[in-house]
């Protein structure tokens, strides 16, 4: 009779005594893994927690530093014997600035300038409005009652405005409320305000005028004087405070 092989006796050892062994072991190795398991989770449980990186510390300035505004430039390595270089020179979008409209600057009174004693109206046509600093007048515009700076005297569109006397146009300029405006200086404190023109102008500033010369024409360019006929608006002032245009036009 033939013997049984290894791979036999092994098979039957397997399935008899041997499956208990291989079991026993299996549990005691469950076993010791969790119990290093434990220790280990209790050991890093009473162990404070480091964050990655190491101790940092920030510290915050106060409120009122004042903090550097010049550029700072880049600290660079040594590299021996070279000669420095040359900033960099930057140039803006834009080299040439865009041209801007000149703006008419008010020339100042020659003190020892006299004042001119011959007047004229600078149009032919009736008085809508009188001048009143005092008395309220009814206001066509925006219907209400207030006091007028200046003389409303009636004219149609493109009628020429002279000058009320001799003088040099001190301003040119466009006036939000009262439209564009010519502003002449005859002297001794004296000036006269035309408003109300046209845009376009017959003058400049330093100009000399006589009596009856041609300053530009009348407009509908005063916005608070709007709902009223084609006028102009005539305002004078001595030595800055207004006056009655009247008392050198009569």
């Amino acid at each position: 009779m033939k013997k049984p092989g290894f791979w036999k006796k092994l098979g039957d050892f397997a399935l008899g005594k041997g499956f208990y062994i291989v079991l026993f072991l299996c549990v005691a190795a469950i076993g010791i893994s969790g119990y290093y398991l434990l220790q280990t989770a209790v050991t890093d449980a009473g162990t404070p927690a480091r964050q990655a990186g190491g101790d940092a510390s920030v510290t915050v300035p106060d409120r009122d530093v004042t903090l550097p505004t010049t550029p700072v430039s880049p600290v660079r390595p040594d590299s021996g014997n070279q000669e420095p270089e040359e900033p960099v020179q930057t140039q803006p979008d834009n080299p040439e600035p865009a041209a801007q409209e000149p703006v008419s600057e008010p020339v100042e009174a020659d003190p020892d300038q006299t004042v001119s004693q011959v007047f004229t109206w600078p149009v032919k046509g009736s008085v809508l409005r009188d001048y009143s600093l005092e008395t309220l007048l009814p206001d066509p515009t925006l219907g209400d009652w207030r006091t007028h700076s200046g003389l409303d005297i009636a004219a149609a569109d493109g009628v020429n405005v002279l000058s009320i006397s001799a003088g040099t146009v001190s301003q040119v300029y466009e006036d939000d409320l009262m439209g564009t405006t010519v502003v002449v200086d005859h002297g001794g404190g004296l000036q006269s305000r035309y408003c109300n023109l046209a845009q376009e102008v017959s003058v400049a500033v330093g100009d000399t005028v006589d009596i009856g010369t041609v300053l530009g024409s009348v407009g509908r360019t005063a916005i608070l004087e709007v709902g009223m006929d084609p006028h102009l608006h005539l305002e004078t002032t001595l030595n800055g405070v207004l006056v009655d245009p009247k008392e050198y036009l009569e």
